[in-house]
């Protein structure tokens, strides 16, 4: 019975160590961006960017402001101002675009951010490179923002830096999009990646006019 009892006990404390461990490390990624620094920022102004085949298809500009929660969208069309957290109904499709184009910006934050389910392994192939990484593969409940259900392969080397993301909508294996995480520059303590291609160099999402207060 003592043996039974100590192999429990030794199980329970190898579950929970192992499962520390998957935490430090979606802690570590945020962190490796600067996630302890973004308590600090008041706002950001950030344009985010789309090419298709040296097509400009897409060019907004947001100005976030943190401690309001305000966010401006400027298009060449329109600008529009509202309140993220108390009029984001009343701006459904405003917010879709805002919550759509800061994922691409503060992704490393939303893995603390966010609800959502995941899970860890120490060696996999990057889709794009083929090289060797790490890899977080993130999943959406159901009911969770305007996406529930997709997912999310996440390749980072040891520095815990994001180098590549496969996005799998609804959670579908059907049409996997790959793309790099590339060019990363540091703004106030915070590291964001400026440009990501797909494996082609066909498309192009990258952002310009990054500010950070």
């Amino acid at each position: 019975m003592k043996k039974i009892t100590l192999l429990f006990i030794l199980l329970i404390i190898t579950s929970c160590t192992q499962k520390e461990q998957e935490q430090t490390i979606i802690q570590q990624i945020a962190e490796a961006n600067g996630f302890e620094n973004f308590e600090d920022v008041e706002e950001l102004r950030y344009t985010f960017n789309v090419k298709v085949n040296d097509t400009l298809r897409t060019s907004r500009a947001w100005t976030w402001n943190r401690k309001t929660d305000e966010v401006t969208l400027t298009t060449p069309d329109s600008t529009v101002t509202y309140n993220h957290k108390t009029e984001a109904a009343a701006n459904e499709k405003t917010d879709q675009r805002f919550i759509n184009d800061q994922y691409w910006l503060l992704f490393p934050f939303h893995l603390v951010w966010d609800e959502m389910e995941w899970e860890h392994s120490e060696q996999a192939t990057a889709p794009i490179s083929g090289e060797q990484m790490q890899r977080i593969t993130v999943t959406y409940p159901d009911g969770a923002g305007y996406t529930p259900g997709d997912m999310y392969e996440i390749y980072f080397k040891d520095d815990h830096m994001i180098r590549e993301w496969v996005y799998l909508s609804g959670g579908s294996r059907e049409k996997p999009f790959a793309t790099t995480w590339e060019e990363y520059e540091t703004y106030k303590g915070i590291a964001i990646a400026k440009m990501h291609k797909n494996a082609e160099g066909s498309f192009e999402l990258f952002f310009t006019d990054v500010s950070v207060k």
